[in-house]
């Protein structure tokens, strides 16, 4: 017990020590009022696993499981040393360990899901994404430079795959593979994230073209084949070295389809499976294309995808975190300043570390932007938020200063970057977000 007779939260990974001083708090909202980044998608409901911690010291000063860890706990395999950091309250010192530090993890706790030593059939979208003119490229670059050209194009067309949603199954030389819909969702949605991480792969590759690879002389090109279908999913393989493996006619076909590319000199094709999965007028299509597989008896349809009809406002967004973020404390600053001039009694309300406050601001953010592709947690992570800025004293009146001010910073850090389109997708989002909060404000 510290001197003021409040338990003590040791946070091991950022080594920081916190009083638990307020006992109707669970460890996820002391957290919170520390400004310490915690991930909460559900908003604290026991739901989504992100905001799991594992107990290093201390064990017996947490309240017991409640029934959702108990239940979550066995299906995901945990041991008992990791925790839900909103279901526990604190009635002693204890040292944890935050497991989930980012929103880009988030979409690996899927494959806890995922039966060990057996396969399970399951519907999913498969992406295939590879490198055009790899070897010319590995011949004419020395070992070091291809090596980090290699990790850089890996982290760039890695995070489309994230942002929607999907898991990134495999590297294969030049080659990437994403999965949607490894732990469920609708046909439809899958079909949709899987599409639109091909078109952020593609808005990112020219980014990285231009900005990154203009030392090496290159001019990166990749060709994805997108397919749905049923496949058998399992951690499969020797018992002291098992791993994640798909298998089917599906997975082998979106190689395939990824491959025709290089025939037909475009960029992205999807099959009439993933065609079908989704609303007619769904899709900007080019060109149609009717081959016959190796192996297939029967002939397949594949169509070029150029875009979305309509704006995709997940899309929109997805491809400006980079151009936004580049200096995050900057961006911070910038938007309280402007909450400052045009409410200064709102200054009162901070009245801990600015920094740390912006962190944790740029943080949700990104949580959010990330949160779209799982809606069914968005709406109940904003009540959260909702709820706990109305405790520090949020109002109503506050919401339009902070939209307002949020949409001049966005335009502001853009720059030459902004465009109408991404700036009518912000606004749209950043509209949902404050009025799904404005809701539970005092």
């Amino acid at each position: 017990m510290s001197e003021e007779n409040f338990p003590v939260i040791h946070y091991m990974g950022i080594n920081q020590k916190v009083p638990y001083d307020d006992p109707d708090s669970t460890i996820l909202e002391c957290s919170i009022s520390h400004q310490i980044p915690h991930l909460h998608e559900c908003g604290g409901n026991g739901r989504c696993s992100t905001c799991r911690i594992r107990v290093l010291q201390g064990s017996k000063n947490i309240s017991p499981p409640t029934m959702k860890e108990r239940e979550m706990a066995q299906v995901r395999r945990w041991d008992p040393s990791v925790r839900l950091a909103c279901q526990c309250y604190v009635k002693g010192d204890i040292a944890i360990q935050r497991l989930v530090w980012t929103s880009a993890e988030i979409n690996k706790l899927q494959l806890e899901t995922v039966p060990e030593g057996v396969a399970e059939e399951r519907a999913i979208a498969i992406l295939f994404c590879d490198i055009r003119n790899f070897t010319k490229m590995a011949f004419e670059n020395n070992t070091f430079d291809m090596a980090h050209i290699l990790n850089r194009f890996y982290t760039t067309i890695g995070d489309p795959i994230l942002f929607n949603n999907g898991v990134i199954y495999q590297y294969i030389g030049d080659e990437i593979i994403g999965l949607f819909g490894v732990a469920g969702g609708t046909r439809e949605k899958n079909c949709r994230d899987a599409a639109r991480a091909a078109l952020g792969m593609n808005y990112a590759i020219e980014h990285l073209n231009q900005m990154e690879l203009v030392d090496f002389d290159l001019n990166i090109r990749t060709g994805i084949g997108i397919n749905f279908g049923k496949a058998f999913i399992g951690h499969l393989g020797h018992p002291k070295h098992k791993q994640l493996a798909v298998v089917g006619d599906p997975i082998n076909t979106a190689s395939r389809i990824q491959a025709y590319n290089k025939d037909v000199d475009t960029r992205i094709l999807i099959s009439q499976s993933v065609l079908k999965s989704v609303p007619e007028d769904t899709f900007d299509l080019g060109k149609e294309f009717i081959t016959k597989f190796a192996g297939h008896e029967h002939e397949s349809t594949l169509y070029e995808l150029k875009g979305f009809k309509e704006l995709d406002v997940q899309l929109e967004l997805q491809s400006s975190m980079d151009f936004l973020f580049t200096n995050k404390d900057e961006f911070a600053e910038k938007f309280y300043e402007r909450v400052f001039a045009k409410a200064p009694e709102a200054r009162g309300l901070f009245k801990k570390n600015m920094r740390d406050q912006g962190r944790l601001l740029t943080h949700m953010l990104g949580s959010i932007v990330y949160s779209l592709s799982r809606p069914e947690n968005l709406s109940s992570g904003l009540e959260f938020l909702g709820k706990s800025h109305s405790r520090y004293g949020v109002t109503k009146e506050y919401y339009p200063v902070v939209l307002s001010s949020m949409m001049e910073t966005i335009e502001e850090q853009l720059g030459e970057n902004s465009t109408p389109k991404l700036l009518m997708a912000w606004e749209k989002a950043l509209t949902y977000v404050t009025g799904e909060m404005m809701k539970y404000s005092g």
